[in-house]
């Protein structure tokens, strides 16, 4: 995904649910901190943003964006992406204070929309946590080129609640063993 059909979907969600306001959970959160020809190939392959929204009526409102520019509606069909829309709470992992390190983006194309998005520790943390392959070549990738700092995702890692123990300690196995792999790469 680009920048500029990222723009397009936040014009578009905000609209739907009438709140400028959009909070971006998934990998193209990633877009929020860097332009998509500064990141590798993984970070950006995503057809799909992952939407939700801030306040008491934010369910009602992922649901209508899903439901009008969701996967396999005209908008999907027509421009090759789509926005998810999902509730955050309880489907989503963060780490602690997350909210205070958003990261705003923001165009003139996306008006009214303007994205809050995940800072990227705090978006490895979520992928992570979910620990699907899709989501370990993400952080992998982001880790590989410099991006991801690898003593900051522990320390975020440490610091997510719902995360028990036992795969907390796996997922800092795992980012300990790939920094070190990544760290011992000729060239």
């Amino acid at each position: 995904m680009r920048r500029s059909e990222l723009a397009h979907i936040l014009r578009a969600a905000s609209t739907i649910a009438g709140d400028a306001e959009v909070l971006l959970v998934g990998s193209q959160s990633i877009l929020g901190s860097f332009d998509e020809d500064d990141l590798p190939d993984e970070a950006v392959g995503s057809i799909e943003a992952d939407v939700a929204f801030f306040g008491t009526d934010a369910g009602e409102k992922a649901l209508r964006v899903d439901g009008a520019i969701g996967e396999d509606s005209g908008f999907h069909q027509m421009y090759g992406y789509y926005a998810q829309g999902l509730e955050i709470d309880g489907l989503v992992v963060l780490p602690q204070g997350w909210e205070q390190r958003v990261v705003i983006w923001q165009s003139q194309s996306s008006a009214p929309g303007r994205a809050h998005c995940l800072e990227r520790h705090d978006l490895a943390v979520s992928k992570l946590a979910a620990f699907r392959e899709k989501e370990r070549e993400f952080v992998h990738a982001l880790l590989a080129c410099g991006l991801l700092l690898p003593e900051i995702l522990l320390e975020r890692l440490d610091g997510t609640p719902g995360l028990g123990a036992p795969h907390r300690r796996r997922l800092q196995d795992w980012v300990r063993v790939s920094a070190a792999r990544i760290e011992s790469r000729p060239g």
